[in-house]
Protein backbone atom coordinates (compact mmCIF):
# COMPACT_ATOMS: atom_id res chain seq x y z
CA UNK A 1 0.00 0.00 0.00
CA UNK A 2 1.01 3.56 -0.04
CA UNK A 3 3.34 5.18 2.32
CA UNK A 4 0.83 6.87 4.82
CA UNK A 5 2.62 9.70 6.99
CA UNK A 6 4.79 8.67 10.17
CA UNK A 7 3.07 9.90 13.22
CA UNK A 8 6.09 11.80 14.33
CA UNK A 9 5.76 13.61 10.97
CA UNK A 10 2.03 14.08 11.01
CA UNK A 11 2.91 15.40 15.01
CA UNK A 12 5.43 18.05 13.68
CA UNK A 13 4.02 20.06 11.02
CA UNK A 14 1.16 21.94 11.14
CA UNK A 15 -1.95 20.98 9.99
CA UNK A 16 -4.24 24.16 7.76
CA UNK A 17 -7.51 22.18 8.94
CA UNK A 18 -6.78 22.24 12.66
CA UNK A 19 -8.20 25.15 15.01
CA UNK A 20 -5.47 26.32 17.45
CA UNK A 21 -5.28 23.50 20.10
CA UNK A 22 -7.91 21.93 19.58
CA UNK A 23 -9.00 18.37 18.93
CA UNK A 24 -8.79 17.63 15.42
CA UNK A 25 -11.74 16.26 13.23
CA UNK A 26 -10.07 13.00 13.36
CA UNK A 27 -9.29 13.25 16.90
CA UNK A 28 -13.54 13.88 18.02
CA UNK A 29 -15.43 10.90 19.09
CA UNK A 30 -18.75 12.22 18.41
CA UNK A 31 -20.25 14.62 15.89
CA UNK A 32 -23.27 16.33 16.97
CA UNK A 33 -26.42 17.57 15.34
CA UNK A 34 -26.22 15.70 11.32
CA UNK A 35 -27.77 12.21 12.11
CA UNK A 36 -28.97 12.26 8.99
CA UNK A 37 -25.98 12.65 7.31
CA UNK A 38 -24.26 10.20 9.81
CA UNK A 39 -27.25 7.48 8.74
CA UNK A 40 -27.22 7.90 4.93
CA UNK A 41 -23.35 7.35 5.19
CA UNK A 42 -23.96 4.27 7.66
CA UNK A 43 -27.05 2.76 5.85
CA UNK A 44 -24.91 2.50 2.59
CA UNK A 45 -21.58 0.89 4.15
CA UNK A 46 -23.99 -1.42 5.63
CA UNK A 47 -26.45 -2.10 3.34
CA UNK A 48 -24.03 -2.92 -0.01
CA UNK A 49 -25.25 0.12 -1.53
CA UNK A 50 -22.04 1.95 -1.58
CA UNK A 51 -21.76 4.81 -4.34
CA UNK A 52 -18.10 5.13 -4.94
CA UNK A 53 -17.90 9.00 -4.66
CA UNK A 54 -19.75 11.20 -2.09
CA UNK A 55 -19.92 15.13 -1.36
CA UNK A 56 -20.22 16.19 2.23
CA UNK A 57 -21.67 19.27 1.41
CA UNK A 58 -21.95 22.13 4.10
CA UNK A 59 -20.70 25.08 5.81
CA UNK A 60 -17.21 25.85 7.10
CA UNK A 61 -16.98 23.62 11.07
CA UNK A 62 -20.42 21.78 10.96
CA UNK A 63 -18.92 18.63 11.17
CA UNK A 64 -17.72 17.31 7.64
CA UNK A 65 -14.20 16.74 8.24
CA UNK A 66 -15.32 14.45 11.37
CA UNK A 67 -17.99 12.50 9.41
CA UNK A 68 -15.46 11.82 6.88
CA UNK A 69 -12.93 10.36 9.51
CA UNK A 70 -15.67 8.70 11.23
CA UNK A 71 -16.65 7.03 8.35
CA UNK A 72 -13.27 5.96 7.03
CA UNK A 73 -12.78 4.12 10.34
CA UNK A 74 -16.41 2.20 9.98
CA UNK A 75 -15.03 0.89 6.61
CA UNK A 76 -11.65 0.49 7.11
CA UNK A 77 -12.20 -1.47 10.55
CA UNK A 78 -11.38 -5.08 11.16
CA UNK A 79 -14.88 -7.06 11.81
CA UNK A 80 -13.65 -7.50 15.72
CA UNK A 81 -13.42 -3.48 16.11
CA UNK A 82 -16.99 -3.03 14.75
CA UNK A 83 -20.19 -3.06 16.98
CA UNK A 84 -22.27 -5.93 15.13
CA UNK A 85 -25.39 -5.21 17.15
CA UNK A 86 -25.13 -1.39 16.74
CA UNK A 87 -25.66 1.47 14.14
CA UNK A 88 -23.94 4.42 13.49
CA UNK A 89 -20.42 5.23 12.08
CA UNK A 90 -18.21 4.09 15.53
CA UNK A 91 -16.06 1.61 16.08
CA UNK A 92 -14.05 0.05 19.33
CA UNK A 93 -12.16 3.12 20.77
CA UNK A 94 -8.67 2.81 20.65
CA UNK A 95 -8.79 -0.22 18.43
CA UNK A 96 -5.73 -0.23 15.61
CA UNK A 97 -7.75 0.78 13.35
CA UNK A 98 -8.94 3.98 15.37
CA UNK A 99 -4.81 4.70 16.35
CA UNK A 100 -4.32 4.25 12.84
CA UNK A 101 -6.62 6.82 11.41
CA UNK A 102 -5.91 9.33 14.05
CA UNK A 103 -2.11 9.05 13.43
CA UNK A 104 -2.63 9.55 9.71
CA UNK A 105 -1.08 5.91 8.57
CA UNK A 106 -3.87 3.76 7.96
CA UNK A 107 -1.99 2.33 4.73
CA UNK A 108 -6.12 2.10 2.71
CA UNK A 109 -6.26 6.18 3.44
CA UNK A 110 -5.23 9.06 1.28
CA UNK A 111 -6.28 12.42 2.65
CA UNK A 112 -5.91 15.14 0.32
CA UNK A 113 -5.24 18.83 1.57
CA UNK A 114 -2.88 21.84 1.51
CA UNK A 115 0.32 21.20 2.13
CA UNK A 116 2.90 23.14 4.27
CA UNK A 117 6.57 24.21 3.73
CA UNK A 118 9.03 24.22 6.39
CA UNK A 119 11.20 26.33 4.67
CA UNK A 120 8.72 29.50 4.33
CA UNK A 121 6.50 28.35 6.92
CA UNK A 122 3.27 28.46 5.14
CA UNK A 123 0.70 26.69 3.80
CA UNK A 124 0.24 26.08 -0.25
CA UNK A 125 -3.03 28.94 -0.50
CA UNK A 126 -4.45 25.89 -2.50
CA UNK A 127 -3.99 22.06 -3.26
CA UNK A 128 -1.57 21.85 -6.17
CA UNK A 129 -2.12 19.23 -8.79
CA UNK A 130 1.05 17.05 -7.42
CA UNK A 131 -0.71 16.73 -3.81
CA UNK A 132 -3.50 15.34 -6.10
CA UNK A 133 -1.30 12.90 -8.08
CA UNK A 134 -0.80 10.64 -5.34
CA UNK A 135 -4.11 9.31 -6.10
CA UNK A 136 -2.09 7.59 -9.00
CA UNK A 137 0.49 5.37 -6.89
CA UNK A 138 -2.23 5.14 -3.75
CA UNK A 139 -5.17 3.32 -6.49
CA UNK A 140 -2.55 1.27 -8.18
CA UNK A 141 -1.74 -0.82 -5.35
CA UNK A 142 -4.07 -3.89 -4.43
CA UNK A 143 -6.58 -3.10 -1.59
CA UNK A 144 -6.74 -5.94 0.92
CA UNK A 145 -9.70 -9.00 -0.04
CA UNK A 146 -12.63 -7.76 1.07
CA UNK A 147 -11.36 -4.33 2.10
CA UNK A 148 -11.66 -1.00 1.48
CA UNK A 149 -9.79 1.87 0.35
CA UNK A 150 -10.68 5.89 1.44
CA UNK A 151 -9.91 9.08 0.04
CA UNK A 152 -10.08 11.80 1.59
CA UNK A 153 -10.56 15.29 -0.33
CA UNK A 154 -10.20 18.40 2.63
CA UNK A 155 -11.67 20.47 1.07
CA UNK A 156 -12.87 20.43 -2.55
CA UNK A 157 -12.97 24.15 -2.33
CA UNK A 158 -9.39 24.86 -2.15
CA UNK A 159 -7.97 23.24 -5.69
CA UNK A 160 -6.64 24.38 -8.05
CA UNK A 161 -7.99 24.08 -11.58
CA UNK A 162 -5.16 20.86 -12.55
CA UNK A 163 -5.56 19.54 -9.42
CA UNK A 164 -9.78 19.41 -10.07
CA UNK A 165 -9.39 18.07 -13.38
CA UNK A 166 -6.77 15.18 -11.96
CA UNK A 167 -9.27 14.56 -8.94
CA UNK A 168 -12.24 14.16 -12.11
CA UNK A 169 -10.06 11.26 -13.54
CA UNK A 170 -10.42 9.54 -10.64
CA UNK A 171 -13.61 9.89 -10.22
CA UNK A 172 -14.51 9.27 -13.81
CA UNK A 173 -12.61 5.50 -13.59
CA UNK A 174 -12.81 4.55 -9.83
CA UNK A 175 -10.90 1.08 -9.22
CA UNK A 176 -12.80 -1.23 -7.50
CA UNK A 177 -13.58 -1.30 -3.41
CA UNK A 178 -12.41 2.51 -3.37
CA UNK A 179 -14.71 5.04 -1.62
CA UNK A 180 -14.01 8.92 -2.47
CA UNK A 181 -15.06 11.53 0.21
CA UNK A 182 -15.14 14.69 -1.33
CA UNK A 183 -15.79 17.84 1.56
CA UNK A 184 -16.99 21.13 0.02
CA UNK A 185 -18.68 24.32 1.62
CA UNK A 186 -19.46 25.60 -2.15
CA UNK A 187 -20.52 22.78 -4.07
CA UNK A 188 -21.79 25.20 -6.75
CA UNK A 189 -18.19 26.05 -7.35
CA UNK A 190 -17.09 22.81 -7.85
CA UNK A 191 -16.77 21.06 -11.70
CA UNK A 192 -20.41 20.13 -12.71
CA UNK A 193 -18.44 16.77 -13.79
CA UNK A 194 -17.24 16.14 -10.30
CA UNK A 195 -20.63 17.08 -8.57
CA UNK A 196 -22.73 14.79 -11.01
CA UNK A 197 -20.22 11.79 -10.04
CA UNK A 198 -20.83 11.95 -6.64
CA UNK A 199 -23.86 11.26 -4.25
CA UNK A 200 -24.85 14.85 -2.12
CA UNK A 201 -24.87 14.83 1.78
CA UNK A 202 -26.03 18.10 2.73
CA UNK A 203 -24.69 18.67 6.49
CA UNK A 204 -26.66 21.92 7.86
CA UNK A 205 -26.19 24.77 10.33
CA UNK A 206 -26.10 23.25 13.86
CA UNK A 207 -29.05 24.24 15.83
CA UNK A 208 -28.51 26.01 18.93
CA UNK A 209 -28.42 23.15 21.38
CA UNK A 210 -26.17 21.27 19.03
CA UNK A 211 -23.73 23.60 18.88
CA UNK A 212 -23.29 24.14 22.75
CA UNK A 213 -22.78 21.01 22.66
CA UNK A 214 -20.50 20.48 20.51
CA UNK A 215 -18.45 23.68 21.12
CA UNK A 216 -18.54 22.38 24.62
CA UNK A 217 -16.73 19.13 23.86
CA UNK A 218 -14.42 20.53 21.64
CA UNK A 219 -13.31 23.09 24.51
CA UNK A 220 -13.04 20.34 27.29
CA UNK A 221 -10.84 18.32 24.82
CA UNK A 222 -8.55 21.13 24.37
CA UNK A 223 -8.79 21.60 28.28
CA UNK A 224 -10.51 24.73 28.11
CA UNK A 225 -13.29 26.59 30.58
CA UNK A 226 -16.92 26.08 29.03
CA UNK A 227 -18.54 29.67 29.10
CA UNK A 228 -21.55 30.64 31.02
CA UNK A 229 -24.46 30.79 29.92
CA UNK A 230 -24.45 34.87 29.04
CA UNK A 231 -21.52 34.40 26.67
CA UNK A 232 -23.84 32.43 24.43
CA UNK A 233 -26.22 35.35 23.74
CA UNK A 234 -24.28 37.42 21.69
CA UNK A 235 -21.81 34.67 20.46
CA UNK A 236 -24.23 31.97 18.96
CA UNK A 237 -25.99 34.62 16.40
CA UNK A 238 -22.42 35.47 15.04
CA UNK A 239 -21.60 31.48 15.13
CA UNK A 240 -24.31 30.81 12.23
CA UNK A 241 -24.51 27.43 13.69
CA UNK A 242 -21.00 26.41 12.98
CA UNK A 243 -18.88 25.14 15.83
CA UNK A 244 -16.16 25.89 14.09
CA UNK A 245 -16.26 29.25 13.90
CA UNK A 246 -18.31 29.62 17.74
CA UNK A 247 -14.77 28.47 18.67
CA UNK A 248 -12.84 31.19 16.33
CA UNK A 249 -14.78 33.65 17.57
CA UNK A 250 -14.14 32.53 21.50
CA UNK A 251 -10.63 32.13 21.01
CA UNK A 252 -10.12 34.99 18.85
CA UNK A 253 -12.06 37.65 21.04
CA UNK A 254 -14.35 37.60 18.16
CA UNK A 255 -17.38 39.62 20.17
CA UNK A 256 -15.26 42.25 20.95
CA UNK A 257 -13.95 42.44 17.27
CA UNK A 258 -17.54 42.40 15.83
CA UNK A 259 -18.56 45.31 18.21
CA UNK A 260 -15.40 47.33 16.66
CA UNK A 261 -17.04 46.78 13.00
CA UNK A 262 -20.49 47.21 14.23
CA UNK A 263 -19.18 50.47 15.91
CA UNK A 264 -17.54 51.55 12.14
CA UNK A 265 -20.34 50.54 10.67
CA UNK A 266 -23.06 52.70 12.64
CA UNK A 267 -20.73 55.98 12.30
CA UNK A 268 -21.39 55.72 8.37
CA UNK A 269 -21.47 57.29 6.13
CA UNK A 270 -18.88 59.13 7.78
CA UNK A 271 -16.37 57.02 8.51
CA UNK A 272 -14.60 56.74 11.60
CA UNK A 273 -10.97 57.30 10.59
CA UNK A 274 -9.56 57.25 13.60
CA UNK A 275 -11.20 53.59 14.59
CA UNK A 276 -10.38 52.39 11.42
CA UNK A 277 -6.52 53.31 11.78
CA UNK A 278 -6.52 51.83 15.30
CA UNK A 279 -8.30 48.49 13.46
CA UNK A 280 -5.40 48.21 10.88
CA UNK A 281 -2.50 48.98 13.24
CA UNK A 282 -3.90 46.24 15.43
CA UNK A 283 -3.85 43.77 12.18
CA UNK A 284 -0.83 44.46 10.30
CA UNK A 285 1.41 42.49 12.24
CA UNK A 286 2.13 38.90 10.91
CA UNK A 287 1.62 37.56 14.39
CA UNK A 288 -2.13 38.48 14.36
CA UNK A 289 -3.02 36.16 11.00
CA UNK A 290 -5.62 34.76 12.79
CA UNK A 291 -7.48 37.97 14.26
CA UNK A 292 -6.58 39.55 10.88
CA UNK A 293 -8.36 36.29 9.32
CA UNK A 294 -11.18 36.58 11.63
CA UNK A 295 -11.43 40.41 11.17
CA UNK A 296 -12.64 39.75 7.51
CA UNK A 297 -14.98 36.69 8.06
CA UNK A 298 -16.80 38.73 10.22
CA UNK A 299 -16.40 42.22 8.31
CA UNK A 300 -17.80 40.03 4.66
CA UNK A 301 -20.40 38.36 7.06
CA UNK A 302 -21.82 41.32 7.84
CA UNK A 303 -22.05 43.13 4.48
CA UNK A 304 -23.67 40.09 3.52
CA UNK A 305 -26.02 40.17 5.91
CA UNK A 306 -27.12 43.94 5.41
CA UNK A 307 -26.95 43.46 1.55
CA UNK A 308 -29.69 40.44 2.60
CA UNK A 309 -31.64 42.87 5.02
CA UNK A 310 -32.08 45.32 2.44
CA UNK A 311 -33.29 42.96 -0.21
CA UNK A 312 -35.51 41.10 2.14
CA UNK A 313 -36.43 43.81 4.14
CA UNK A 314 -36.36 41.31 7.45
CA UNK A 315 -34.32 41.38 10.06
CA UNK A 316 -33.55 43.00 13.63
CA UNK A 317 -34.93 46.24 13.93
CA UNK A 318 -31.82 47.85 14.21
CA UNK A 319 -29.99 46.16 11.27
CA UNK A 320 -33.08 47.14 8.80
CA UNK A 321 -32.36 50.51 10.01
CA UNK A 322 -29.04 50.58 9.10
CA UNK A 323 -28.85 48.70 6.16
CA UNK A 324 -31.70 51.10 4.84
CA UNK A 325 -29.45 54.17 5.68
CA UNK A 326 -26.12 52.26 3.85
CA UNK A 327 -27.78 50.64 0.94
CA UNK A 328 -30.88 52.53 0.22
CA UNK A 329 -33.28 51.02 -2.61
CA UNK A 330 -31.41 51.62 -5.48
CA UNK A 331 -27.95 50.44 -4.34
CA UNK A 332 -28.08 46.62 -3.99
CA UNK A 333 -26.07 45.87 -7.15
CA UNK A 334 -23.27 48.92 -5.97
CA UNK A 335 -22.74 46.76 -2.65
CA UNK A 336 -23.12 43.33 -3.88
CA UNK A 337 -20.33 43.99 -6.27
CA UNK A 338 -18.61 45.87 -3.18
CA UNK A 339 -18.68 42.43 -1.41
CA UNK A 340 -17.26 40.44 -4.16
CA UNK A 341 -13.84 43.19 -4.79
CA UNK A 342 -13.46 42.90 -1.31
CA UNK A 343 -13.21 38.88 -1.03
CA UNK A 344 -10.93 39.55 -4.25
CA UNK A 345 -9.14 42.04 -2.59
CA UNK A 346 -8.65 40.07 0.40
CA UNK A 347 -7.57 36.27 -1.37
CA UNK A 348 -4.94 38.63 -3.53
CA UNK A 349 -3.58 39.89 -0.24
CA UNK A 350 -3.03 36.98 1.46
CA UNK A 351 -1.74 35.28 -1.71
CA UNK A 352 0.74 38.17 -2.63
CA UNK A 353 1.71 38.87 1.34
CA UNK A 354 0.88 42.30 0.28
CA UNK A 355 -0.05 45.21 2.97
CA UNK A 356 -2.50 43.83 5.80
CA UNK A 357 -3.00 47.86 6.27
CA UNK A 358 -3.93 49.32 3.46
CA UNK A 359 -6.47 46.22 2.31
CA UNK A 360 -8.14 47.36 5.76
CA UNK A 361 -8.13 51.07 4.90
CA UNK A 362 -9.19 50.90 1.43
CA UNK A 363 -11.85 48.17 2.22
CA UNK A 364 -13.62 50.41 4.69
CA UNK A 365 -12.90 54.20 2.23
CA UNK A 366 -14.87 51.73 -0.59
CA UNK A 367 -17.94 51.08 1.98
CA UNK A 368 -17.81 54.75 2.60
CA UNK A 369 -17.62 55.78 -0.76
CA UNK A 370 -20.89 52.87 -1.55
CA UNK A 371 -22.90 54.16 1.40
CA UNK A 372 -22.45 58.07 0.22
CA UNK A 373 -23.66 57.87 -3.40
Amino acid sequence: MARAPSTVDTEALPEADRLDDFPHPRETRSLIGQDLAQTALADALSGGRMHHAWLLAGPKGVGKATLAYQFARMALARPEERDLFGQGLSIEPDSPTDRQVRALSHPAMLVIRRTYDPKTKRFSQNIPVDEVRRLKSFLALSAEAQGWRVVIVDSADDMNANAANALLKSLEEPPPRTIFLVLTAAPGRLLPTIRSRCRVVALAPLLEQDLKRAAAQALTGAGKAVPEAQVWDPLLPLAEGSVGRALTLLGGGGIALQARIDAILGSLPKLDLKAVHALADELQPIAQERKFELFFDLYQSALARLITIQATGEGPERDVALAGRLIGSDRLATFAELWETTARDKAETTALNLDRKSLILGSFARLEAASRR
